[in-house]
């Protein structure tokens, strides 16, 4: 039943294609439409990782990522859900590559459930990205660092 909803949603829901702006490391714009990867969790734009003198700004490389991910060619999102903050959760690939599972393997972001576990642990035995040294998960820095109340 759910591989039926899926081949439905896929032949009647149109990706999402058009000119893309990187908001953060997991985050992106699509034609004006506000996109979060789905299956990911990358570190926040203000994220530091490391300790001490040896900090740096892996949210920013998070982000230097996926710009560098996107820029390669034609990006199709394909809606999946939407988040607390209107965002649409949504699977992408670029050229019909996934994103989400070439920033877990890159080392930038860390995979949520199952979708990308092999990606993960390739990029941590391989100290890639945010698995060079100690970092705090992205879930753990937001809940130290809350949003401001709208």
């Amino acid at each position: 039943m759910l591989i039926l909803i899926a081949l439905l949603v896929e032949r009647f829901i149109p990706p999402l294609t058009g000119a893309v702006r990187v908001a953060d490391g997991d985050s992106l714009e699509i034609s004006g439409e506000r996109v979060r990867l789905e299956g990911i969790d990358a570190p926040e734009l203000h994220q530091e990782c490391g300790e001490g003198a040896k900090a740096w700004p892996c949210g920013m490389k998070a982000r230097a990522a996926l710009a560098a991910l996107v820029a390669q060619g034609e990006v199709s999102c394909r809606p999946v859900d939407e988040d607390r903050y209107g965002r649409a959760v949504a699977r992408c690939a670029v050229d019909g590559w996934d994103i989400g599972a070439e920033l877990v393997r890159q080392g930038w972001a860390v995979a949520l459930g199952l979708a990308y576990g092999a990606e993960e642990r390739a990029a941590r035995a391989a100290g890639a990205g945010i698995w060079a040294g100690p970092f705090e998960t992205p879930a753990e820095w937001r809940a130290r660092h809350p949003r401001p109340a709208e």
